[in-house]
């Protein structure tokens, strides 16, 4: 397929979506962005799409993305974010919620042409093209467990027990790139069968509840690398990539103060070592993250369902381990699972640790230059795109969060012009190279952390302990 140029006068305008001004009888009221900062609470939501004004209000606890991508936008122009996260078929249901029309709308170059190339990758039908990949991950994964079970079961011998091991380990790799997929866009066009999958490969396979996940992901990406509003940047008491994070900041996603206190800061003070082996066992942390979730939050999607294939999965692990003759291979067995997923958790963090931080939400006005500068790609050949599962193009996964990955490769030369044309950072580096930056980053922290003061002591380490890794 071939992708008109970001300059072309053929190519879709900015605003691909028509304003529901155009739509509105009578007079329509004009507001200042100045009055549209002041609807920023729960109570009193705002936001601008194209130039239009919607009070959100009341879809606040109805959107399906969770309330927290709203408030983090509450009071600004978020058509960026809103066009990224949303099929163009969305827009006519914000009529009802149409006020007025922005007197001093402004579009950036640079968003001017974001938008124009999302649109001409809209017109393209590539967001409806998620080809096989879904199939054939799924097809392996089943011959993947088949063979761990076999090994598990029907085999004797240590080291095909701990073969096992470590592919139920790399089946939960697998697993999390169908989640991330399914969780940004459609498998299939069967919604219950998409929900289906969901459930089955996420919940029931690894004990990681889906709407644990999406609830934290959308989070992290509408607010990307901001210390208090992005979860994933938010590991205390045992990582801080910034020294910002020392000053006892306010979480917006946890709505609790990320302490740094005496614990904090020996941990940190030695992260750049500990930070592989903890990787090994973060998927302990995710797991109970899912559960706390589950059971606290006020609202979860379909919890009973959620709830359930979390319970299956704990059935089922542990009675596999069981079967297992001694205990030393039982725990054994364990451990080479979690270390070989623990290589996900590694690719997870490279995309961002490294990266640009800020303090404070994003801006309507900034949302593109955010998602650039907070992100970084792995540089890899074609062969290698299996391994990393889509995420070794992060700058172009957080502009087009929608887009199927397959399609990254071919739409990352296009990003890279934008970003070069409007002087924007576009971060690239091999997988060696991004590790290397990511433990520089750590080390670096770590340092400042040995020389830094504590500030209030901690009031729940168990609370702590469990919410250390998103």
């Amino acid at each position: 397929m071939a992708l008109t140029g970001l300059t072309d006068a053929t190519a879709p305008a900015a605003d691909a979506m028509p304003p529901a001004s155009k739509d509105a009888g009578g007079d329509v009221r004009m507001i200042s962005s100045k009055e549209m900062s002041a609807h920023n609470a729960a109570d009193d939501l705002w936001i601008s799409i194209s130039g239009d004004v919607y009070d959100v209000t009341p879809w606040l606890r109805r959107h399906p993305g969770g309330e927290v991508p709203l408030l983090t936008l509450a009071g600004q122009d978020a058509t960026d974010a809103f066009m990224a996260y949303h099929p163009p078929s969305v827009r006519p249901l914000l009529r009802r919620f149409f006020v007025g029309r922005l007197s001093d709308y402004t579009v950036s170059p640079a968003s001017a042409d974001f938008r124009r190339l999302l649109a001409q990758l809209s017109s393209a039908g590539l967001f409806e093209r998620v080809g096989p990949m879904p199939k054939v991950q799924l097809a392996a994964m089943s011959v993947l467990f088949s063979i761990a079970l076999y090994c598990t079961l029907a085999c004797a011998s240590t080291g095909a027990h701990l073969f096992a091991g470590g592919l139920i380990g790399f089946i939960w790799i697998q697993s999390g790139w169908i989640g991330h997929d399914s969780g940004h866009h459609e498998l299939t066009t069967h919604p219950a069968l998409n929900r289906l999958i969901q459930i089955i490969t996420g919940n029931c396979l690894t004990g990681l509840g889906i709407a644990w996940w999406k609830y934290n992901h959308n989070t992290h990406h509408i607010a990307c690398n901001s210390l208090d509003h992005d979860p994933d940047l938010q590991h205390l008491p045992l990582f801080a990539v910034s020294t910002k994070l020392f000053n006892n900041i306010w979480s917006v996603c946890y709505e609790r103060t990320l302490a740094f206190d005496a614990i904090s800061k020996f941990f940190v003070s030695y992260q750049h070592w500990t930070y592989y082996p903890v990787m090994g066992f973060a998927r302990i942390n995710l797991m109970v993250q899912s559960i706390v979730f589950l059971i606290t939050h006020k609202k979860v999607q379909q919890r009973w369902l959620e709830i359930a294939g979390v319970t299956a999965f704990w059935i089922w692990y542990p009675l596999l381990i069981s079967t297992l003759p001694s205990w030393w291979e039982r725990v054994a067995f364990v451990l080479v699972g979690f270390f070989v997923t623990g290589l996900q958790h590694v690719q997870f963090t490279l995309n961002h640790f490294s990266a640009e931080v800020y303090l404070g939400p994003p801006k309507g006005n900034d949302w593109f230059e955010k998602q650039t500068a907070g992100t970084l790609d792995i540089k890899c050949p074609p062969w290698m795109d299996w391994f990393h599962g889509g995420l070794q193009f992060q700058v172009e996964h957080h502009l087009f969060p929608r887009l199927p990955r397959q399609h990254y490769r071919m739409v990352a030369p296009f990003v890279r012009d934008l970003c070069k044309k409007h002087g924007l950072h576009y971060g690239a580096a091999t997988f060696w190279e991004a590790n290397v930056m990511t433990v520089k980053t750590l080390r670096a922290a770590a340092m400042q952390a040995r020389q830094a003061t504590t500030g209030a002591a901690r009031k729940n380490l168990v609370w702590e302990a469990v919410n250390t890794l998103g």
